[in-house]
C-alpha cells in the first residue's frame, strides 16, 4: 500500500522544492527590486543585471543607484561603471555628485575626472566648490596657534601689531598638489611683517593701513596655493614697544661691561708691569751693592801693585764726603749721605 501511494506524493514534494525555490530567489532579487523600479521610473539607466553586478562586486547598492538617479535628474552624463569605480577606490561618490551639481549650477568648471581625483587625494571637493562660490575669510594669525597679532617693526624702532582678515576662494584646479590654508597665513603674514618693515616711521602705517594690503597683495601670495586671494583687510594695528630704545640700551649696557673688561684688562696690565719693573729695580740695585762691594778690593788691589798712591786714597775719600755732603743738603739730610730716589 505504501508503495501504491508513494506515485501520488510526488508532485506534492515536487511542488514544495519549487514553492521553497522561488522564494529564495524572490528574498535573493527582491532588494534588487525597489532600486531598479527608483531607477527606472528616474530614467536611471540601471538595470538588474547592473544591481546584481554591483552586489557581486560588493558595491554599496543604494549608494550608486541613489548618485546615480541625482546625477540624471541634474543633467550629469555619468555611468555606473565610473561611480563604481570611484567607490571601490574608497571615494566618496554622494560627495562627488553633490560637488559636480553644485558646480554645474554655478557655471564652475569642473569635470568627473578632476573632481574624483581631488576626492581621492583626501581634500573635501563639497568643500572646495562651496568655498567657490561663496568666498572664506581667514584670520591672520591663525588664533588657534595662541598668537592673536602679528608682531612687526618699522625703521624708527617702534613695534607695530596688526592683525588681517584675508578673503579666500577655492582655485579649484590648484587643489590637486597645492598649498593649504597654512601656507596663505604664512605668506601673509611674512608680506605683512615686510610692509611694516619697510615703512620709515610707525606713524606713516597708522596712518595708512592700507598700504599693508596694497603691498603684500601685489606680491602674488596665491601662487601654487589651492585658493585665490580676493582681498586683505587689515583689521586693527596697535603700537607697541620700542623695540629701537631697547636694543639701543642692551647695547649701551653691551659696550659699557665692553669698555669696563678692557679698562680692567688695562688695570691689571699697568699692574704687572709695575711690579715687574720694582723687580728690575731691585734687581739693578742689588748689582750696584755687589759692584760697591768689589770698589775697596779694587782699591787694596791698587796698592799692591802701585797703581794707587796714600795721596790718591785721601783724594778720593774727599771726593767721596764732598758727594755725600751734596746729597744730604739735597735730599733733605738723610742719614748715611743716601737717599732712595724713587
Amino acid at each position: 500500500m505504501i508503495l501504491a501511494e508513494t506515485p501520488q506524493a510526488w508532485p506534492w514534494v515536487v511542488g514544495g522544492i519549487l514553492v521553497v525555490f522561488g522564494l529564495i530567489i524572490l528574498s535573493l532579487i527582491g532588494r534588487f527590486v525597489k532600486l531598479w523600479i527608483q531607477a527606472y521610473f528616474a530614467r536611471a539607466n540601471i538595470t538588474m543585471f547592473d544591481l546584481i553586478g554591483m552586489s557581486l562586486r560588493k558595491v554599496d547598492l543604494r549608494v550608486i543607484v541613489l548618485s546615480k538617479i541625482r546625477a540624471s535628474q541634474s543633467g550629469l552624463n555619468l555611468t555606473t561603471g565610473e561611480m563604481e569605480s570611484h567607490y571601490l577606490s574608497g571615494g566618496r561618490v554622494p560627495n562627488v555628485i553633490t560637488a559636480l551639481i553644485a558646480a554645474n549650477r554655478a557655471n564652475i568648471a569642473l569635470d568627473w575626472r578632476l573632481a574624483t581625483a581631488i576626492d581621492l587625494a583626501g581634500r573635501d571637493i563639497l568643500d572646495a566648490v562651496q568655498t567657490s562660490v561663496n568666498p572664506r575669510v581667514i584670520d591672520c594669525p591663525n588664533p588657534a596657534t595662541g598668537k592673536t597679532t602679528i608682531d612687526a617693526v618699522a625703521k624708527d624702532g617702534i613695534q607695530l601689531k596688526a592683525r588681517a582678515r584675508v578673503t579666500v576662494r577655492t582655485n579649484i584646479d590648484g587643489l590637486v598638489g597645492g598649498a593649504t590654508e597654512e601656507t596663505i597665513i604664512a605668506r601673509v603674514g611674512e608680506g605683512i611683517v615686510t610692509a611694516i618693515g619697510s615703512a620709515a616711521s610707525y606713524k606713516e602705517v597708522l596712518e595708512n593701513p592700507d598700504r599693508i594690503s596694497k603691498r603684500v597683495l601685489e606680491k602674488g601670495l596665491d601662487a601654487g596655493t589651492a585658493f585665490e586671494i580676493r582681498s586683505i583687510d587689515i583689521a586693527d594695528v596697535d603700537v607697541g614697544d620700542n623695540i629701537g630704545a631697547k636694543l639701543q640700551a642692551d647695547q649701551a649696557e653691551a659696550d659699557k661691561r665692553r669698555f669696563q673688561a678692557e679698562a680692567e684688562k688695562r688695570r691689571a696690565m699697568a699692574m704687572a708691569l709695575e711690579q715687574e719693573m720694582q723687580a728690575l729695580i731691585r734687581e739693578n740695585r742689588a748689582k750696584v751693592v755687589l759692584a760697591e762691594a768689589e770698589i775697596p778690593l779694587a782699591i787694596a788691589e791698587a796698592f799692591r801693585k802701585g797703581n794707587l798712591g796714600i795721596m790718591d786714597y785721601y783724594r778720593i775719600k774727599n771726593i767721596q764726603a764732598d758727594t755725600d755732603m751734596r746729597e744730604n743738603i739735597a735730599g733733605g739730610g738723610m742719614p748715611g749721605g743716601k737717599q732712595d730716589k724713587l
